[in-house]
């Protein structure tokens, strides 16, 4: 029987709770001004402006004015024009309604004509409010003065609460590094909703942040794709400094041409088949062979169809510097291919890993690095690169890490570094005479 997992309540966000002020705070300028406007409209915009980042805060409101002010001058002008209509001896009944709904046309044109199409709905929404429910009020001017003002107090209130931040003191010196898999992505292998909004509301703040894992750039793209990472991700296992952004190859440990040959005698000696994992031009290229074996065959047609992957069958061209190499085979193919290695003092020059395979149940994996090509290495270069003053990391094995994240703890990666990067500053400290 599946046994049912623990539910667990999510926990009130910081968002929701500036919602709620906002909203009061709506309610206290209407009281402050007696209550000539429709707070309603105040807090709607105020709501509106309440975005996860700052930026998108802004944009919103952006939106909302310009939204605002173009409904807001075609609701003047069919309030100009309706008056008129009967001079002209047009239907009472019909003629309005044309006229409100050729109006339209205007409105959603000039949305265009400014390019904020995004500001359209708002546009119309304020446009038909005025022309619709108000045109009959004894002073319908004065709505539309009134609708513009709730708008506007309700923007300012929105993205005034968004931006109101305790003081703090940004960490700018600390170089937070984390593991991928069982430490920052959840166990769907994604990133949560709070990570990912709080790890670029940090990243947009200047925390220098990366990650560090045993994966190839081309499948760390998708988990993190969205994550406004500034700095190169450690890629396959301390091998790589990728460039998520710019798409390109920082830095490298390459196998020497030397050893190249000698790993591929001795695994032809073996008969084993091996991947090849080469860079040419800032693009992975993966040197395979033909074979019949079907394990192989279907890594290939597993990630050949990534656009980050490109496999040749082909030797490895003489004088291109291998990342590494990757052998998948049979359990006890892998034990006597690694025993191999050992004997003939691979194991002592280069570093080879072995692993079982969680996707090919029997299977197991070696994959054969330059000895430099360690996450220590990497780290060490870009804490110097960086004048790191400090480095803080985050992964699953204990003892190994700054910090260890249990299962389940994902989001404790960010806010551990929220802790660490801007710790609340209510005391300004003396500086030294």
């Amino acid at each position: 029987m599946r046994r049912k997992e623990n539910f667990h309540l999510p926990p009130i966000g910081l968002r929701i709770i500036k919602s709620a002020a906002a909203v009061f705070l709506c309610y206290c300028v209407d009281l402050l001004r007696g209550g000539t406007g429709i707070v309603f409209y105040s807090q709607l915009a105020a709501l509106w402006c309440m975005q996860d980042y700052v930026s998108d805060a802004k944009n919103h409101a952006r939106q909302r004015l310009i939204g605002t002010a173009v409904g807001a001058v075609f609701g003047l002008l069919t309030l100009l024009l309706l008056p008129l209509l009967p001079a002209l001896g047009a239907s009472e009944i019909l003629m309005p309604r044309i006229v409100v709904s050729l109006m339209i046309i205007g409105v959603l044109y000039t949305t265009v004509l400014l390019r904020r199409k995004q500001a359209s709905y708002f546009s119309c929404v304020v446009y038909l409010s005025i022309v619709v429910n108000h045109a009959a009020d004894a002073n319908p001017y004065l709505f539309v003065w009134n609708r513009v003002l709730d708008t506007v107090i309700g923007i300012a209130i929105g993205v005034a609460v968004n931006l109101l931040r305790l003081p703090r003191e940004r960490q700018k010196n600390i170089l937070f590094l984390s593991g991928l898999d069982d430490t920052l992505l959840t166990k769907e292998h994604i990133l949560s909703g709070f990570t990912r909004v709080e790890l670029n509301r940090l990243l947009d703040d200047g925390a220098l942040f990366t990650v560090s894992t045993m994966r190839t750039p081309a499948s760390i793209m998708e988990p993190l794709r969205g994550i406004r990472l500034k700095l190169p991700v450690i890629a396959m296992d301390g091998a790589v400094l990728y460039d998520i952004s710019e798409k390109r190859y920082v830095y490298s440990y390459v196998i020497s041409d030397k050893c190249t040959e000698e790993t591929v005698a001795l695994l032809r000696r073996l008969r084993m088949h091996w991947f090849a994992n080469v860079i040419i031009d800032d693009m992975l290229v993966i040197y395979c062979q033909e074979t019949d074996d079907e394990i192989y065959n279907r890594l290939i047609e597993t990630y050949r169809r990534s656009p980050y992957r490109n496999y040749v069958k082909r030797e490895v061209p003489a004088g291109q510097g291998v990342v590494y190499f990757m052998l998948l085979d049979r359990k006890a193919r892998i034990e006597e291919t690694y025993r191999a290695l050992d004997a003939h003092g691979f194991t002592k020059r280069l570093k080879i890993l072995k692993y079982d395979s969680t996707d090919y149940p029997g299977c197991a994996y070696i994959k054969i690095y330059n000895h430099n090509a360690t996450k220590e290495n990497m780290i060490d270069y870009l804490k110097t690169k960086l004048q790191a003053e400090r480095v803080v990391t985050f992964g699953s094995i204990a003892g190994k890490y700054t910090y260890t994240i249990e299962p389940g703890g994902e989001e404790q990666v960010v806010k551990i570094m929220k802790k660490l990067y801007e710790p609340v500053k209510l005391i300004r400290r003396r500086k030294p005479d």
